[in-house]
């Protein structure tokens, strides 16, 4: 089998393409996740604790003077903790968010019915039937002999 059929069969596989999707739409829903918590969650508890935007608390490490934490990162290093802050905040309204899809997928899978029982094998035929068939085939080839 050569390397380009094999890897073919390889990414055709169902599990690679399910993969696949779900890298794609968690990418998406991550920037949902993102947006939420940049647009709509730190602006509330940025507010609660004095109307500062955590994106810009940070501490310069190299000595800068600067107001923003895009002009401090253009001066030198700064240990920027409220990005942190912010996405840990993301993290955790993701984790939550799957946890609660995750819990909902496991109820619905709970309420619906088994799936049925495979079928049985077919029963061993027996001996006897096994020697019947044999002696009609005997016959049979005897009786058309010349």
């Amino acid at each position: 089998m050569s390397f380009t059929s094999e890897f073919r069969e390889f990414a055709l596989k169902g599990n690679v393409m399910d993969l696949a999707v779900g890298v794609i739409i968690g990418g998406a829903f991550g920037k949902i996740v993102d947006s939420v918590v940049g647009d709509l969650i730190m602006p509330i508890v940025g507010r609660i604790f004095g109307g500062l935007d955590f994106s810009n608390y940070f501490i310069p490490l190299a000595g800068q003077t600067a107001n923003t934490l895009v002009e401090a990162k253009k001066a030198g290093a700064v240990f920027a903790y409220g990005n942190f802050i912010t996405v840990a905040l993301n993290f955790a309204i993701l984790a939550f968010i799957i946890f609660l899809m995750i819990k909902q997928v496991n109820r619905l899978k709970r309420n619906a019915p088994p799936p049925p029982p495979p079928p049985a094998p077919p029963a061993p035929t027996p001996e006897d039937v096994l020697l019947l068939r044999d002696i009609r085939d005997a016959l049979s080839r005897g009786s058309k002999a010349p």
